[in-house]
């Protein structure tokens, strides 16, 4: 089964997100919106104090750039969310018990653990990754994926590994191949720029909901920190 469905592929994958919402209601749901929103604006500051102005940037810009830049700030978002969450909550699933009866045409019923986030991000990130190179995907990333990654070491290393893919193939896109044809399961068709916003959003979307698995444990996300730590390179 893809990540994304042939019918619905821009939004299926938000089933967790809305399982979510439907228990915390309108209140809780602005509530959320209001931490994302001043979570992303004080990550953008304070990587915009760093970045060359616009117009230095605007002389050499490249499609691969743009994106590259997107997906910087979506991996310090997603790695660093992964890395202070205690190994004792890597089994934290919002809403217990609930929704485990229901049949949604991708991912799973009940909503992810904080483990089961952390490696569907990984997964497609890697599945992402083979599509824009030609090869051939992971299987069932919207069910786990192949990977045997369990312990949060393990899972830091596949989703740290799962980034340097991702990377080198959004490396590779620029002005003459970015309409090219993308076909397979996860996005597909599409083209290669498509796939590329694809990866940006996916991400962003996973990190939204790792974020509230964390406020709701009494953690700070690191990307929302006055002085956000550094991402770990070994583990």
């Amino acid at each position: 089964m893809a990540i994304i469905s042939q019918d619905d592929r821009l939004f299926s994958e938000v089933t967790s997100m809305f399982s979510i919402f439907r228990l915390i209601g309108i209140r809780g749901f602005l509530f959320v919106a209001a931490l994302l929103c001043s979570s992303g604006a004080l990550w953008a500051a304070q990587a915009a104090a760093q970045r060359p102005s616009a117009a230095e940037m605007s002389t050499k810009e490249t499609v691969s750039a743009a994106f590259l830049r997107g997906i910087e700030y979506q991996e310090y978002e997603v790695r660093s969310a992964a890395e202070v969450m205690p190994e004792e909550k890597y089994s934290y699933r919002p809403a217990e018990g609930k929704f485990r009866n229901e049949k949604p045409e991708v991912g799973p019923g009940e909503v992810r653990t904080f483990a089961e986030q952390v490696k569907h991000v990984a997964c497609s990130n890697f599945a992402f990754a083979a599509e824009f190179d030609g090869q051939k995907p992971p299987e069932a990333c919207d069910k786990g994926g192949p990977s045997l990654a369990k312990s949060k070491k393990e899972l830091l290393i596949y989703l740290r590994d799962s980034f340097v893919s991702i990377r080198k193939s959004l490396s590779a896109l620029d002005a003459k191949n970015m309409f090219d044809p993308i076909e397979g399961p996860y996005a597909g068709p599409n083209t290669r720029l498509g796939l590329a916003t694809v990866v940006i959003w996916h991400n962003a979307d996973h990190y939204g909901q790792m974020l509230l698995y964390l406020r709701e444990n009494g953690i700070v996300p690191p990307a929302s920190r006055a002085a956000p730590p550094p991402v770990q390179d070994k583990y």
